[in-house]
C-alpha cells in the first residue's frame, strides 16, 4: 500500500496515535486547569477593587460637594441631644448622667413621660417637653435598648415590600410604633399648638428612636386634622444617627420636614475586625442597606453578614438600587458632621455638610474603628455642640448684627425650598419609583380624613408621565414676551 507523502513523514500506527493524544475526558481538567491563572487574576482585581473603594472610602467623601450648614439651622441639634439623653434619666430632678451644662431642661415644663412600662413595649420611652425659651414643642425618643424585647419586635417586624405609606415603602415595625404614639399623644400635642400658636412642633429620636420619630412626623403630616389644623411648616423632625427607614421618593419628598444628622467616621480599618462585629463600620446604621431584621438575626456573625452585602452593594449598579422602589434609605434633607481627613491622625474642628441628595445618600460602608463612638448619642452630641460653637465663633468675628440674621433666616428657608424642589425634580427626572412634582412646593396633598394608620397609594404611572412630560416641556421651552412657547436659548 502506497502513500502520497514520504515515508518519513508517514503519520503514526493507530495505537501509537491512541495512545500518544489525551483523551477528551483529560483535556478538559486541562483546559480548565489553563484559564484558572486568568481567573485568578480577574479575582484579585475584584477584590483589589472592592479593598479600594471600602477601605480608603473616607466618610467624608459622601458630602464632599454638599454646602456648609449655618449656625441657625444647625442650632436645634446639640439642644434636642441633651433633651434625648434626659429620657434616659429616671429622675430629671437628680440626674446621673447629665452632660456638662445639664440638660438644659426646665423639670415644670416636662408634660409627660413615657417609660416600657406606659408603652408596653409598642414604642420606645419618650417625653414631651414645652420650651418656652426656644418657642418649641418637643417629643424626644430615646434609641434602642439592648435589653427590651420589646424594641427587638419593633426591628423585626418587617420585610422587604412589606409596608406602604403615602405612595412609598417604609419599616413596618416603626411605622406602627408612630402610629401608636401619634393615637396616644396627639390629644395632648393639638392642645399644645393651639395654646402656642407661636411654636413648633419638634419631633426628635436616636437610633431606633430617630426611626419612629422620623415616620411619626409623616404620620402627623397626614393626619393635620388631628392637630388643630396645623400648617405643615410648623412640624418638623431631627432624626440623629437614624436608621433607614424609607423609600427614596418619601425620603426626598418629605425633605421639608425631616432633618437627619449622621457623624463621619474615621478612614481606618479596624484591627480587631473580626473580633468585634461593632467596629466593623463607621455608623453603619444610617449607611448599610441591609434590612435592620436581618442585621439583628445574626448578631453573632455580623461582620460576615455586612461583608457579603457590602461586596454585593460593590457589582450592583447605583442605578438598579435607585429604580428597586422597595429600598430603604435615610429619611430627609441629611446633615454631615466631619471631622476627620484621609490618612490623619486625631480629629480637626468639625464642618457640618448639608444636602438633600437623591443619589449618594451614604451608599458606602466604610470600614472604622468608630462605630460604637459615632452612632452613640453622647458623642454626637459633644460633637455638634464644637461644631455650633464654631459657628456662632464665626459669626462673631463678622459681627453680624440681629436684623441681617433674621434676614438670613429667611434666605435660609427660601434657599432649601428651592433646593428641595430641585431634589424633587431630579428624583423624577432619575425615574426614581414613585416620584413626583407637587403642583405647588410644600403641598402634597398629604392631609388625610382617615386615621393615622391609613394607607395611601401612589399616583398612577400616567399622573407620573405627565409631570415628567411637563417638566421635560420646561427644561426645554420657554414663553417669549408674546406669551407664545419657544425653544430656550
Amino acid at each position: 500500500m502506497s502513500f502520497p507523502w514520504p515515508q518519513k513523514d508517514r503519520a503514526p500506527p493507530c495505537s501509537s496515535n491512541r495512545n500518544s493524544r489525551p483523551s477528551t475526558a483529560l483535556r478538559l481538567p486541562m483546559s480548565l486547569a489553563c484559564c484558572l491563572p486568568i481567573v485568578e487574576c480577574v479575582y484579585c482585581l475584584a477584590c483589589a477593587r472592592w479593598a479600594w473603594k471600602r477601605l480608603l472610602h473616607s466618610a467624608g467623601h459622601d458630602s464632599e460637594t454638599w454646602g456648609v450648614a449655618s449656625a441657625v439651622e444647625f442650632e436645634p441639634v446639640p439642644r434636642l441631644c441633651r433633651y434625648i439623653l434626659a429620657v434616659y434619666e429616671e429622675d430629671l430632678d437628680r440626674p446621673q448622667w447629665a452632660p456638662p451644662g445639664g440638660y438644659g431642661i426646665d423639670t415644670r415644663s416636662v408634660v409627660h413621660r413615657k417609660s416600657y412600662e406606659d408603652t408596653h413595649g409598642r414604642a420606645p420611652p419618650y417625653l414631651i417637653y414645652v420650651d418656652h425659651k426656644n418657642s418649641d414643642i418637643v417629643l424626644a425618643i430615646r434609641g434602642f435598648n439592648f435589653a427590651q424585647e420589646g424594641d427587638y419586635a419593633l426591628l423585626l417586624d418587617n420585610g422587604l415590600g412589606k409596608r406602604k405609606f403615602s405612595g412609598g415603602y417604609v419599616h413596618n415595625g416603626l411605622l406602627t410604633a408612630a402610629v401608636w404614639v401619634f393615637d396616644a399623644e396627639c390629644n395632648i400635642l393639638r392642645e399644645l399648638l393651639e395654646k402656642y400658636p407661636e411654636y413648633t412642633l419638634t419631633l426628635a429620636g436616636h437610633s431606633l428612636g430617630s426611626g419612629v420619630a422620623a415616620l411619626l412626623a409623616m404620620v402627623a403630616v397626614h393626619n393635620l386634622d388631628k392637630l388643630g389644623d396645623a400648617e405643615r411648616k410648623r412640624i418638623r423632625c431631627f432624626a440623629i444617627a437614624p436608621a433607614r427607614c424609607v423609600s427614596l421618593n418619601l425620603a426626598v419628598r418629605y425633605a421639608d420636614v425631616i432633618n437627619s444628622v449622621v457623624l463621619q467616621a474615621r478612614i481606618y480599618c479596624s484591627t480587631s475586625l473580626l473580633l468585634d462585629y461593632c467596629s466593623f463600620v463607621d455608623d453603619f446604621l444610617p449607611r448599610t442597606a441591609t434590612p435592620l431584621e436581618d442585621i439583628f438575626k445574626s448578631l453573632f456573625c455580623l461582620p460576615c453578614l455586612l461583608c457579603l452585602r457590602c461586596m454585593a452593594d460593590t457589582c450592583i449598579p447605583e442605578d438598579a438600587m435607585l429604580r428597586d422602589p422597595r429600598r430603604l434609605y435615610t429619611p430627609g434633607r441629611l446633615y454631615h458632621i466631619v471631622e476627620r481627613k484621609p490618612f490623619r491622625c486625631g480629629r480637626f474642628p468639625p464642618v457640618v455638610r448639608t444636602a438633600v441628595p437623591v443619589d449618594g445618600r451614604f451608599e458606602h460602608i466604610v470600614l472604622s474603628c468608630n462605630a460604637t463612638s459615632d452612632h452613640a448619642i453622647i458623642w454626637i452630641e459633644r460633637e455638634a455642640q464644637k461644631a455650633l460653637d464654631l459657628m456662632l465663633e464665626k459669626e462673631r468675628l463678622m459681627v453680624i448684627p440681629p436684623m441681617p440674621r433674621m434676614e438670613r433666616q429667611k434666605t435660609i428657608d427660601r434657599e432649601h425650598s428651592e433646593e428641595h424642589e430641585a431634589a424633587l425634580r431630579r428624583a423624577v427626572i432619575m425615574a426614581v419609583p414613585d416620584a413626583y412634582l407637587p403642583s405647588t412646593y410644600g403641598t402634597f396633598n398629604d392631609q388625610s380624613t382617615g386615621g393615622a394608620g391609613e394607607l395611601h397609594s401612589a399616583p398612577s404611572s400616567s399622573e407620573t408621565r405627565s409631570s415628567k412630560l411637563a417638566e421635560w416641556i420646561k427644561q426645554v421651552f420657554e414663553k417669549d414676551e408674546s406669551g407664545e412657547m419657544v425653544l430656550r436659548r
